[in-house]
């Protein structure tokens, strides 16, 4: 799993442009960087992992995900649509491109 995150993360910046790496076929590319986890592009918060229990207390594996929303952000000075949780919206972390 952190192999992929890894991957992805040195493959993002490549797609926009020319260059792509011959190790990655574009199908493979294409599905890393769609199973990429939704995190925070402000403070990094992820999913949590857990357990849901019944009444009778049997465990099954839940996800607990952040509140997400894809927002127009102003990242250097280009606007770009990243996922930024509710938490950093309300406290004001990123500035919305108009």
């Amino acid at each position: 799993m952190a192999q992929r995150a890894v991957a992805c993360r040195q493959l993002e910046g490549e797609i926009g442009g020319t260059h792509r790496p011959q190790s990655f076929p574009l199908r493979v590319l294409a599905t890393l960087l769609r199973l990429m986890a939704k995190v925070c592009h402000s403070c990094g918060k992820g999913p949590a992992f857990g357990q849901s229990r019944s009444h009778s207390m049997v465990a099954t594996k839940r996800r607990f995900d952040p509140n997400l929303q894809k927002v127009r952000v102003l990242v250097g000075s280009a606007p770009r649509r990243v996922y930024v949780c509710t938490r950093c919206l309300k406290a004001g972390k990123v500035t919305k491109a108009a």
